[in-house]
């Protein structure tokens, strides 16, 4: 939230007092404009293309990062999915015998009773 409003106030900072025809040139390109004054605005674009350029280098960072934080969370589904497909392989080995279904039901009515006293005790 705080480099929302950091990213708010600079982008405020880099377009103050541009405002429609806010940098100026005479008509008749006569010598009225002093030098010093086009040093000065130059040294302002130069200090807002600065901040531009520490604007993008902090997003594309922040990129990467999202990047890498998905990159990991993509591989851990994939071994999760792997896993998940192994357990399912061993339920359906259990189920197509009939001395494993009685040990289904054996394992389920003592993980249902352990669920009922941990609720009774809770």
């Amino acid at each position: 939230m705080n480099s929302r409003r950091d990213y708010r106030n600079s982008k405020v900072a880099l377009f103050d007092g541009i405002e429609e025809g806010g940098i100026r040139a005479s008509s008749s390109y006569s010598h009225e404009i002093d030098e010093h004054d086009n040093e000065r605005a130059l040294e302002g674009l130069q200090d807002r293309v600065n901040l531009l350029k520490r604007l993008s280098g902090d997003i594309n960072e922040e990129v990467d990062t999202h990047n890498r934080m998905l990159e990991r969370m993509g591989n851990d589904m994939d071994a999760s999915r792997g896993v998940l497909s192994g357990t399912m392989d061993k339920f359906k080995m259990v189920f197509e015998t009939k001395s494993s279904r009685r040990m289904f039901t054996l394992v389920a009515s003592f993980v249902v009773i352990f669920l009922i006293v941990y609720y009774l005790t809770r």
